[in-house]
């Protein structure tokens, strides 16, 4: 199964881009589903159907489904959770307060990693479209297992050790503090915790799963989806598209879009500067919203013409960046084939980078972990920029 993610800042049409694609891949013959993981659906309303927490048949196959999440937090935490609420309700606490600071930081979005390896596992379709959330929640999500796991050591702890310090004190209040989880409730924390990993590493195989940037050719929006590209490179997911979105069409002649069309059309050459190799498909601004089939088959005949959605748009990474473990400094790695060192120039500001081969340019947003550091080297190796960041500050302060 191919897994496709849309993301990128609110509003720049995810949701159209998503009910079009799986709308086009199911008539390409594919066995589709499409699932919506923003907690504010809109789902149901681009394709103007009544669609649920479980998958809907659409078309001919064509499935969608709007993730509930309450569902998910209960199948997947609930048995561990039960005992949590106990923990802390007898410790004194109110049950409904002790229910809520008891649900797993990010679990609410984590259900839908849950959904797309039950799809995965069953591999009853050839498609999984995702209509994920805006990009905040959606780098929180793909960052939740290493999260989930630090918080999660941090609770099984005080689920261990909670219990002998409640107990004396549950005495002397006359409160009886409850016994250890039961095995399947600790079994029912490893398949959480498993369930996740393998999400990670099947969203990590750009064989199987690719990331769409879905983007409008707006400034502030394209700084973002920067920002985004940057940190999903950090956790090592594969975007292989830049989908630009609602383009003003050259036959459109007014005088008031005139001004708005020249800076869309600076802004597009950003766009193809800033995101190097990565291929950039484009989508007009329609008359009227895209909602329906009828529309969504229009959007989708524009944006892939002869292209079948699903397949690997790019291989590999525009850039990288590392921590190396041995002395912790970072490495940003840039693939540059066939450039002559001589004709480089590289700028740096706090928080981005910019890089200028000849005629072309590259900006690269840098994340929050290197703006305070200085560039000590920039070498070549192998057809690629390497480009060493440091801590300028003695090593006594950097320990404190």
């Amino acid at each position: 199964m191919r897994v496709i993610v849309h993301t990128g800042k609110g509003g720049v049409g995810k949701t159209s881009i998503s009910a079009a694609t799986a709308l086009r891949c199911a008539e390409m013959g594919l066995k589709t589903i499409v699932i919506s993981t923003d907690t504010a659906h809109s789902l149901a309303d681009s394709l103007e159907k009544e669609i649920g927490p479980e998958p809907t048949e659409i078309a001919p196959n064509l499935w969608a489904q709007e993730v509930d999440a309450r569902y998910s937090m209960d199948k997947y935490w609930g048995r561990f959770q039960q005992y949590m609420v106990a923990l802390f309700s007898r410790a004194g606490v109110d049950e409904i307060v002790a229910e809520e600071v008891t649900i797993l930081p990010g679990l609410e979005e984590g259900a839908h990693l849950l959904w797309i390896n039950k799809y995965f596992e069953e591999d009853e379709y050839d498609v999984l479209i995702v209509d994920a959330a805006p990009t905040a929640e959606t780098l929180r999500l793909l960052s939740l297992p290493d999260v989930t796991r630090w918080w999660l050591m941090r609770v099984i702890g005080l689920a261990r050790g909670f219990g002998k310090v409640l107990r004396p004190i549950g005495r002397v209040f006359g409160r009886n503090t409850p016994e250890a989880p039961d095995e399947d409730a600790w079994n029912q924390v490893k398949m959480l915790f498993d369930t996740l990993d393998k999400v990670r590493d099947l969203l990590a195989n750009p064989e199987v799963a690719s990331i769409r940037l879905v983007i409008n050719p707006e400034k502030m929006v394209i700084k973002e989806t920067q920002r985004t590209y940057t940190y999903l490179n950090l956790y090592g997911y594969a975007t292989d598209a830049i989908i630009c979105n609602r383009i003003i069409p050259d036959e459109v002649d007014d005088p008031y879009f005139a001004m708005w069309k020249d800076r869309q059309r600076e802004n597009i050459a950003f766009i193809e500067e800033a995101f190097g190799q990565l291929p950039l498909m484009k989508a007009p601004l329609f008359g009227g919203e895209v909602t329906g089939l009828d529309a969504l088959r229009q959007l989708g005949e524009v944006l892939y013409g002869d292209k079948n959605p699903v397949q690997q748009m790019f291989k590999g990474k525009t850039h990288t960046i590392e921590k190396d473990e041995s002395d912790g400094q970072y490495r940003l790695r840039v693939p540059l084939p066939f450039v002559d060192k001589n004709d480089m120039d590289l700028y740096r500001s706090r928080d981005e980078l910019t890089l200028r081969v000849g005629p072309y340019r590259r900006n690269i947003v840098l994340p929050y972990a290197l703006w305070d550091l200085e560039i000590a080297d920039a070498k070549f190796e192998e057809f690629t920029l390497c480009i060493r960041f440091v801590d300028p500050r003695p090593a006594t302060e950097q320990k404190s």
